[in-house]
């Protein structure tokens, strides 16, 4: 017997090691841990099949009987049920991602994936039926992407075979806008956008306007209110008084919730304010009130003299942006204290590190950088755009150890697709169609951090962990920088790259930057993986999907459980009521250690991960220090002074239950049982207080 007729009716190839693997994950659920079991089950269920239909073709489901027979016969009942509930889940899988109009998947992507690609990023037909599967989507990116390489002489088959292999293998995702619009009518392809906010009223209605034509073609915005003149100050031309930073905020926030409204993304936004604007206090509590700027991120932009005096505790300076004068002075420490209160109580505002970011930016004689994108990993001069993609370092993990020789090819294909990026974008702005193209800016990061260190074995809060940090992005960066300078030395260099600080170093560098650490969201999701450098959110959950809630166990975890013979599912819904395994004496204690989730971990350790990325990271890192419910004012106290010590150029924070409305939700109802973790469709591990740009 060659052959098998599928559910679907197509007749394919009868792999016996199918068979075995279905019984063998059958045999681990049940706790046992024979490994020859399942080939001498599958050997007997082969005999039986061919005794039964000799030439003729069997149904997928006539095997499936066979195999649940020779189970009972053979004393094995327990595994017979455990097989099929196996199958039943197998075939709920089919049956739901049929309904969301997948008929084939390639990618053996997970339902929620599966629905978060038919929800953002998989083209539809006129009628909204879905019109490609995950692996067409995959290669009309790829082929859109590598078309640029016609224009410097390269080979193109070849560049698209790379960037389909990475992208379906799940090694590297673009950022979503690539995803959902290259090779499309929209073809705008980048993720993340900083424009100017100036003081006069035609200005601030321009950048309005701009704004509302990045959001609509998906991506995310980021703006130094700074600029503007503070509130009660004079207005000239009338002799009436200004409204403040504030007023024109609520503008550019409500007209972000009329346009997504209409989007597949939901705009996202970055407001910040210096510290020593007059408008200062009112920007702090802004969001006192939940549900106001609720498409804002905000950070208070502090300087180095601001943190010197919150130290030394003395007062600094308010100055008038329009005219330059002192307007107030105020204590240093009252106004980080009330900082902190609010992050405390809110969630808001982050915090940015002005004069680090501008003295690590290698085009400081352009202009001095104001602003990040929505979720502060890519600083950016006025106009520019910036596309993103993440390797998945939990994918570049073999045999217990870190394969430096597949990252290395992963960073440099992944360098050569987001350059490629840039010519192939459509820009949506002819001033960022031209600043971009001056200085060539990518961010190129990670995800999957945690899963890499739990297949390694090592804790999140550990020197270990820290020194694998260093260790592979030290080599990401280096790698990403030999690639530029070679694409710079066949391409050009980027225009500004003569007077940039990169041309005391290089003699060619096709991008002024190269790397970061984004919240990859949904490309996570996707990818089947950790979000970010994050940590491991919950060990086991519940997932609301189309309705439904389905326990979702971390896939390394569970691998573990079932070589190790502790898994069953009555135990993965026990870790599902509180997403920890720390207190639960069915499992090992070096498990344990190792599978450690944000909130296990002591707030010093988040600060510290992020500073170790950023060390060589040459753009910033988004990271959120996701805190337990009862962390103290002094808690996010330290990490604030920890994060500036360590020369971050951003922090958020975020302590658990700060706002009502969050995507992660601890003892909530569910299906399962009445109180267990449950996490929206989209939540990946990263931003609690709502979505990520990913």
């Amino acid at each position: 017997m060659e052959k098998i007729r599928k559910r679907g009716g197509r007749i394919v190839n009868f792999d016996p090691e199918k068979v075995a693997k279905a019984i063998h994950q059958a045999i681990l659920a049940v706790g046992e841990l024979d490994g020859k079991l399942a080939g001498t089950i599958a050997d007997q269920v082969v005999q039986r099949i061919e005794d039964k239909f000799g030439d003729n073709t069997p149904d997928a489901e006539d095997v499936q009987n066979i195999v649940e027979e020779v189970l009972i016969l053979n004393g094995h009942a327990k595994v017979a049920k455990a097989y099929i509930l196996y199958q039943q889940k197998k075939t709920e899988e089919r049956d739901a991602k049929k309904l969301l109009g997948v008929e084939t998947d390639e990618l053996k992507l997970s339902l929620n994936a599966i629905r978060v690609l038919e929800r953002r990023y998989l083209l539809k037909d006129e009628s909204g039926r879905i019109a490609e599967t995950p692996a067409a989507m995959f290669r009309r990116v790829a082929r859109a992407i590598a078309l640029v390489d016609e224009i410097y002489g390269g080979d193109v088959k070849q560049t698209e075979k790379n960037f389909y292999e990475m992208m379906t293998k799940l090694e590297f995702l673009p950022n979503s806008p690539t995803i959902m619009n290259a090779g499309t009518k929209i073809g705008q392809l980048s993720a993340c956008f900083v424009l100017p906010v100036e003081d006069t009223l035609k200005d601030i209605f321009e950048t309005l306007k701009n704004m509302s034509i990045i959001h609509q073609s998906g991506g995310g915005t980021g703006f130094s209110f700074s600029r503007l003149r503070p509130k009660g100050d004079i207005v000239q031309s009338t002799k009436g008084v200004a409204s403040g930073p504030l007023s024109f905020m609520t503008i550019f926030d409500q007209a972000t919730e009329v346009i997504k409204q209409g989007g597949r993304r939901r705009g996202a936004n970055m407001g910040i304010l210096r510290v020593d604007h007059p408008d200062i206090i009112e920007f702090i509590t802004s969001k006192e009130k939940e549900g106001f700027l609720k498409n804002f991120n905000i950070s208070v932009g502090v300087t180095d003299e601001f943190m010197k005096a919150v130290e030394e505790d003395r007062e600094y300076e308010l100055i008038n942006p329009r005219t330059g004068e002192i307007t107030q002075k105020l204590r240093a420490k009252d106004v980080f204290d009330l900082i902190i209160t609010m992050v405390w109580r809110t969630g808001d505002p982050g915090m940015l590190f002005l004069d680090e970011i501008n003295r690590k930016h290698p085009l400081s004689h352009i202009g001095t950088i104001e602003s990040t994108n929505p979720c502060g990993e890519i600083p950016l001069l006025p106009y520019e755009s910036c596309n993103l993609g993440s390797i998945n370092l939990s994918a570049m993990v073999d045999d217990g150890g870190i394969d430096w020789d597949k990252l290395r090819k992963t960073v440099r294909k992944g360098v050569h697709f987001l350059d490629n990026v840039i010519d192939a974008n459509r820009y949506p702005l002819e001033e960022v169609d031209t600043i971009t193209k001056q200085n060539r800016k990518i961010g190129l990061g990670v995800m999957g951090f945690a899963e890499m260190l739990a297949k390694l074995s090592i804790p999140y809060d550990s020197e270990e962990a820290i020194g694998i940090a260093k260790q592979s992005m030290k080599f990401i960066r280096e790698e990403s920088v030999k690639k530029s300078v070679e694409l710079g030395a066949e391409r050009g260099s980027f225009p500004n790259f003569g007077e940039s600080d990169l041309a005391k170093e290089h003699k060619t560098m096709r991008n002024a930057t190269l790397n970061t650490v984004a919240p990859t969201g949904t490309l996570s999701i996707i990818a089947g993986t950790s979000s970010g450098i994050e940590p491991i959110f919950a060990i086991s959950f519940v997932r609301n999907v189309m309705g439904t809630q389905l326990l979702e166990v971390n896939p390394v975890f569970e691998e573990i459980a079932k070589k190790r013979g502790f898994y069953n599912t009555d135990l993965m819904i026990k870790i599902s009521r509180s997403g920890s395994i720390q207190e639960l004496p069915e499992i090992p204690e070096d498990v344990k250690r190792v599978f450690v989730t944000a909130l296990d971990i002591a707030p010093e350790w988040h600060v510290r991960m992020q500073a170790a990325f950023q060390e060589y990271v040459d753009n910033a890192v988004a990271k959120t220090v996701n805190l337990p419910a009862d962390a103290t004012l002094d808690d996010v106290r330290k990490i604030y002074m920890l994060a500036y010590k360590l020369k971050c150029k951003g922090i958020t924070v975020y302590r658990y239950g700060s706002k009502d409305e969050q995507v992660l939700v601890l003892g909530g109802l569910t299906g399962i049982k009445p109180k267990s973790v449950v996490a929206e469709s989209e939540f990946s591990g990263d931003c609690l207080r709502g979505e990520c740009e990913g």
